[in-house]
């Protein structure tokens, strides 16, 4: 026992050259806690809180460092206030790692104008443009949820199991609306279906009658809807089932969550979609651990990932310094290592610090990939009885 003992120590002091003394860490959590999304992040920027706490109440991160959140709103949509919040953090907070931001476009803007100049870390739960997998971000952008590239081709697989052919499509007019949709249109011709329309809507309207009347006159035998569940896929929605346009829509990620069943009820019965998740044993863990939110929101387990993968590579490199613990996010990430769930961040935390290797698996079954990316699991989801349903996972 004492030869192990001592054996370890002077692991823990060879694994990790250089760690500071205990500091005080600040975190960015930069989701759009007002914005399209708002339901969404009530759910998310807690996750990522959870498992800050969780780090920072073990005491074993970087000899005993503690760690705090610090919330800045990307509003999802407008990317002047996404810079100006992330240089806040970042000049003003002096945050040493940021979880986000959300929506595709603010994401992109922040990276480029704030956190690539400032050499800072951003590890996205939900931004899934594919235009952000060959952006330039000198190995310092990551995300916990997979690129659109692939939710288009799982859309397709879906929407064919189930005998559609023909499709409308509408998506919102940004960067994550206008990738999802060129993805899964590409996707959907491919596998043999047709496109009768794909056009954009603006979120933030009153009426969404003129952009209804026009891909009701194409026909499909179900709308597409590449929106967001608080504002304009909402309305393209209600607008359809008003006039009775269309009465069944398929649900990407960004429209699949409760409030927007509880919203229009159950005329929304039958529409389905897909959201990144899974079944795995680190989603249970989460839900059992969440307080105060609803884990199997999507983008929750997505959004606990970020930070505790944020955290680790921290431990791994031996210093909260983003230039340093970059190169370390996708090693922690990733085999050959010890599997971690959710609520073993100290463990993980006591294995870095002996010098010893270990694969995070969390709470959405992390494994990235070559863009610094989630390979990516999904949830099938239908509504049935007015409310959201799981169909499976693929």
């Amino acid at each position: 026992m004492k030869k192990l003992l001592i054996s370890t120590v002077v692991a823990g002091a060879l694994g990790v050259a250089g760690t500071a003394s205990a500091e005080e860490i600040k975190l960015g959590v930069f989701l759009g806690l007002t914005g399209p999304i708002e339901s969404l992040v009530a759910n998310m920027a807690p996750a990522a809180e959870t498992a800050i706490a969780e780090v920072s109440e073990s005491g074993k991160l970087l000899d005993g460092s503690t760690v705090t959140a610090v919330r800045a709103d990307t509003t999802c949509v407008d990317a002047a206030a996404a810079t100006a919040a992330i240089e806040r953090l970042i000049t003003a907070d002096k945050v040493s790692g940021v979880i986000g931001g959300d929506c595709s476009g603010v994401t992109t803007a922040a990276l480029t104008n704030v956190a690539l100049p400032n050499g800072m870390v951003m590890v996205s739960p939900s931004a899934t443009s594919p235009a952000l997998s060959t952006v330039e971000d000198n190995g310092l952008f990551f995300r916990t949820a997979p690129s659109d590239a692939r939710q288009g081709v799982v859309m397709t697989d879906i929407i064919m199991e189930r005998g559609i052919k023909e499709v409308a499509l509408t998506y919102t007019n940004n960067d994550y609306g206008k990738g999802l949709a060129d993805a899964f249109q590409t996707a959907f011709e491919a596998a043999g279906g047709s496109v009768t329309i794909s056009a954009s809507h603006e979120d933030g309207k009153a009426d969404y009658s003129a952009e209804v009347g026009s891909l009701a006159s194409a026909g499909g035998e179900v709308l597409v809807v590449a929106g967001y569940l608080d504002q304009g896929g909402k309305g393209i929605i209600q607008g359809s089932l008003d006039s009775g346009a269309f009465d069944t829509f398929v649900l990407p990620d960004g429209m699949v969550g409760d409030a927007l069943p509880e919203a229009i009820g159950s005329d929304l019965n039958g529409s389905f979609g897909q959201a990144p998740g899974t079944d795995s044993e680190g989603a249970g863990l989460h839900a059992e651990m969440a307080s105060g939110y609803d884990a199997t929101s999507p983008f929750s387990n997505e959004s606990y990932d970020a930070a505790a993968l944020i955290m680790l590579a921290m431990q791994a490199a031996g210093s909260s310094d983003p230039a340093k613990y970059k190169d370390k996010v996708m090693e922690v990430a990733n085999a050959p290592g010890e599997k971690i769930l959710p609520g073993e961040l100290g463990k993980a935390l006591e294995i870095l610090a002996g010098g010893g290797e270990i694969d995070y698996v969390g709470a959405s079954a992390v494994e990235l990939i070559g863009a610094g990316e989630s390979a990516g699991n999904y949830r099938e989801v239908e509504i049935k009885d007015g409310a959201l349903s799981t169909v499976g996972y693929r």
